[in-house]
């Protein structure tokens, strides 16, 4: 099964099928995290859906706390 997983540093999103440690190609965080978002929903995304995503999910994850 394919999930989508976010960098916390920099937004850069990845699918992948069966790793769970997944690092961020772009910006070399090491553990990026899982999402909620269903692969089928995410292909069906235009990439302005998608920058929205990611955008709002940075906003509510990285909030001072």
């Amino acid at each position: 099964m394919m999930k989508i997983y976010i960098c916390p540093k920099c937004g850069w999103v990845r699918m992948v099928s069966r790793r769970s440690d997944v690092e961020c190609h772009k910006c070399g965080e090491k553990h990026m995290r899982v999402t909620n978002l269903d692969f089928n929903k995410y292909t069906e995304m235009s990439e302005q859906e998608r920058q929205d995503y990611v955008d709002g999910w940075m906003y509510i994850h990285n909030r001072k706390k």
